[in-house]
């Protein structure tokens, strides 16, 4: 019987749900069925310790020095990395607390386009205290090979790993299913399914589609799911939309209202330009519920979708071309089923839970052997 390994796990859990803490909750719940676990909880405590810099950094602070407490008797350490410069200087410092460490840890970057900055060279010195720390770790994890580039130049080829995202089972519908969605239109569903953050694309397509006809835009049924930062970001976005009766925001939504919503899209549409984008979970959600995807060339997407093969590419920023696609698919609907029935077949043969933690768990064992 092999014996149970120490894990020390440092990453943020939901609440809030992000497509990052959704991977490091599976990931976590999953290695503890044979592994004793450590938690260091990015998100805990959030709000209940102060808000601003100085409870910010108290937060960082005490999340460090239980780094340095718990590091000594971790087998492994599995670290989750972020891409903004706040959240860089805090890895730096968790890097340095468990500098004695760095040979069992195993580092996962979610994102991908803000580390890409940080690890060109914008900003030399984190650029080089980043390549200090992580040659010394015993793995660096990415979501695909289009990330790869970001570390490649700093790294031995060998410590870089990748691990798909992923769909959750209760996401995926069946064939037919999907092929009876498909009948039922009009109208076309629409669905945009992510917190409403800058670059994310709700904006732009907000906008293409107020530029339709009103007897094109009456084909379809928008509707925008995820939540805000800022209530003054979520009062103009609601006027933004007001004068179209079509386009709904429902706010942040889990469960049955979630599953409701992607077992009716046609369409899922994330046209993203975000700085700290990745591989999208919302995309692979969409493929499980067998939906065609309209999206962006932007950080890791392009590994998890191809133009013409899973839906649209469109141009990053591009009101035009939003509304030019959003025509297209008026004009002639019946080209979206074989995408999502594309869709709802890969989503099943790649992007299942039990293929991420599959290779999470052969990363992690390979990297820091067993003793």
């Amino acid at each position: 019987m092999t014996a149970r390994r120490r894990l020390l796990f440092v990453g943020p859990l939901p609440d809030p749900v992000t497509g990052q803490s959704l991977a490091c909750k599976v990931l976590l719940d999953d290695l503890r069925h044979d592994h004793d676990v450590d938690v260091i909880d990015l998100n805990r405590d959030f709000s209940s310790k102060g808000k601003g810099v100085l409870g910010h950094v108290r937060r960082v602070l005490g999340n460090v020095a239980r780094m340095r407490a718990l590091r000594q008797g971790a087998d492994v350490i599995y670290y989750n990395n972020v891409e903004s410069l706040a959240g860089n200087v805090k890895d730096l410092a968790f890097y340095l607390a468990m500098f004695d460490r760095m040979d069992r840890a195993v580092v996962h970057l979610h994102g991908g386009a803000g580390m890409r900055e940080i690890m060109a060279g914008k900003y030399p010195l984190l650029a080089g205290l980043n390549r200090f720390f992580l040659r010394r770790a015993a793995a660096m994890v990415l979501l695909g090979p289009r990330l790869v580039d970001i570390y490649a130049p700093h790294l031995e080829a060998d410590r870089i790993k990748t691990a798909a995202n992923f769909a959750e089972d209760r996401w995926f519908a069946d064939d037919a299913a999907i092929r009876a969605k498909f009948a039922d239109m009009p109208p076309i569903r629409l669905l945009f399914l992510s917190n409403h953050l800058p670059g994310k694309g709700h904006l732009e397509l907000a906008q293409a589609f107020l530029r339709l006809e009103p007897e094109l835009r009456a084909r379809f049924r928008l509707d925008f799911a995820g939540g805000f930062d800022e209530p003054a970001a979520q009062s103009a976005f609601l006027d933004l939309i007001a004068p179209m009766p079509e386009a709904r925001w429902h706010g942040v939504v889990r469960g049955e209202a979630k599953q409701e919503l992607l077992d009716a899209a046609h369409v899922f549409c994330l046209p993203t330009y975000y700085p700290y984008e990745g591989q999208p979970i919302s995309i692979l959600e969409a493929y499980a519920a067998g939906a065609a995807v309209i999206t962006t060339d932007h950080s890791g997407i392009f590994d998890t979708f191809a133009d013409k093969v899973n839906g649209w590419a469109v141009e990053k920023r591009s009101v035009d071309s939003l509304a030019s696609r959003l025509r297209a698919i008026a004009a002639d609907p019946s080209v979206l089923e074989p995408f999502g029935l594309t869709n709802a077949d890969a989503a099943r043969a790649t992007y299942r839970v039990e293929h991420f933690v599959a290779r999470m768990r052969t990363i992690l064992s390979e990297a820091v052997p067993p003793r």
